[in-house]
């Protein structure tokens, strides 16, 4: 936690004296507190310029500018927690306030998600047979269908290079030859290739089992059909972090009933909520497993990965979710590959 000094004004300071701090602090924001400490905003540069745009000058009051309601989180909160906060609400700064929501410091989310060479396996699962998708997969496995100008796979290897991961492990069955002969070793892309070949259907968690050991850092597990450009170091450090034995990500799902739910007791009725919307987190297919987790999955026998999840659920292990709010596209129909390819060139081809 850093501390503050440097950023703190007082809200009758000028937008002169909130961009001096601004600089002085070099994290892109200042702390706004009343006489006793108590924090009552935030202002970032993003703030100012927007002001500034709309008329206001540097030495007019931030009074009207800087953020009433700022995201913040308490000195007892563990760092998961705070880590979550600031993903879901897309902040890489964090003020910290006592129970009395006094200021104390303000976490710098950059200071734990720094970029370097991971020693961490990555479980890519590449053996589906793909059949929502025929005829396209008929002669070829779901993961190499060519999504921009290459197969999603190598898409994928190639995010998870970015971020520093060089180890790989490769899952594949249904036309496993084309996966093999196309990656090799995976030189090619600068990665360490190996392969897990599943003499028979395993299912999502169950292929693990086949590894000819057990790597001593947490593993990445991710189904090898999904389109992402979520920062997978995050999600590693967030693991770390969390000191948890399993991590999913999970991302949001609206579901809107096309009709009008009358909500009744007993036979009388209460209300009509017309086409209510609902809101779930939902699997999206990408995981970070500790070596004691993935211990437990059965040898040789399939066994999905919600099987373990709730094993851990069971055995009251710690495991933790990891919302994704970036792009995310699960490659299973016709129309979702349709979308992928017109979403490449915006997302990935930059």
């Amino acid at each position: 936690m850093r501390k503050v000094k440097n950023i703190t004004i007082s809200p009758d300071n000028t937008i002169r004296q909130a961009l001096e701090a601004i600089d002085l602090g070099a994290m892109q924001i200042a702390l706004i507190v009343d006489g006793e400490n108590h924090l009552i905003g935030t202002i970032t540069d993003g703030d100012i310029r927007r002001a500034i745009l709309k008329g206001r000058g540097l030495s007019d009051s931030i009074d009207g500018v800087f953020n009433i309601q700022p995201t913040k989180a308490y000195i007892n909160q563990p760092k998961e927690d705070i880590l979550q906060l600031a993903i879901i609400n897309g902040i890489k700064q964090v003020p910290m306030v006592d129970e009395n929501g006094c200021l104390v410091g303000i976490e710098y989310i950059d200071d734990y998600l720094r970029k370097s060479e991971k020693p961490n396996t990555v479980i890519l699962m590449a053996g589906g047979l793909g059949t929502r998708l025929r005829p396209l997969t008929e002669n070829i496995p779901k993961p190499m269908l060519k999504v921009g100008t290459k197969p999603i796979l190598e898409t994928i290897i190639e995010n998870f290079s970015s971020y520093g991961f060089r180890n790989f492990f490769l899952c594949v069955n249904y036309k496993a030859e084309i996966i093999m002969q196309y990656f090799g070793d995976g030189s090619r892309q600068g990665v360490n290739i190996r392969y897990i070949q599943e003499p028979t259907r395993l299912g999502t968690a169950g292929a693990l089992s086949l590894l000819p050991e057990l790597p001593p850092d947490p593993l990445l597990v991710m189904n090898g059909d999904l389109l992402t450009n979520i920062n997978f170091e995050h999600l590693l450090n967030y693991h770390l972090t969390a000191d948890a034995m399993a991590t999913m990500c999970v991302r949001e799902y609206d579901f809107q009933v096309p009709y009008g739910v009358v909500e009744m007791a007993g036979a009388s009725i209460q209300a009509i909520v017309e086409k209510p919307i609902h809101n779930f987190y939902v699997n999206a297919g990408i995981y970070v497993l500790s070596p004691k987790a993935v211990s437990l999955i059965p040898k040789d026998s399939f066994f999905d990965m919600p099987e373990l999840f709730q094993q851990l659920i069971h055995s009251e292990k710690k495991i933790c979710s990891f919302p994704i709010k970036g792009y995310w596209l699960d490659i299973g129909r016709s129309d979702d590959f349709a979308k992928a390819n017109t979403d490449y060139e915006e997302i990935f081809d930059v």
